[in-house]
């Protein structure tokens, strides 16, 4: 129901017109639902299998360490150098309750490099590590 203000034809008329809006809302939801997974990616390592895993959920508070190949350090999701492991670390779980650290570790990552990252744990005065793995392939799962 469209309202004349007026009089004649041709002029002002006095309802909103939403098309141009719902277009733009549009646009910017597919814009969000492709970006959003991408965010979420992470630091792209191989994990060695285990077959003893077990299933773990994935949330935003949780502080998880990852070592690529070339031995470099990810908190977070963040490049780090090597010596300011301890200290973010420390920075990052000074207010948490939950002080347990994830550490992935890739395949092709050197064991010394996972040992110093241990290590490194233990000078920031944490105890309790998990180890991120990936349950091996079985017959049929593709």
């Amino acid at each position: 129901m469209a309202m004349d203000v007026g009089g004649a034809k041709g002029g002002l008329k006095a309802d909103i017109n939403v098309t141009p809006l719902v277009d733009v809302m549009l646009v910017l939801l597919i814009i969000m639902m492709i970006v959003a997974p991408l965010l979420q990616q992470g630091v792209i390592l191989t994990l060695p299998p285990a077959a003893n895993a077990a299933d773990k959920p994935d949330t935003q508070d949780q502080t998880v360490v990852a070592i690529d190949a070339n031995s470099k350090l990810w908190v977070n999701s963040l490049e780090v150098p090597e010596a300011d492991v301890v200290a973010r670390l420390q920075a990052i779980l000074e207010n948490k309750v939950d002080r347990t650290v994830y550490l992935k570790g890739d395949v092709d990552a050197p064991y010394a490099a996972i040992m110093k990252m241990m290590d490194a744990l233990r000078k920031a005065g944490i105890d309790t590590v998990g180890l991120i793995t990936e349950r091996p392939m079985q017959k049929g799962d593709q």
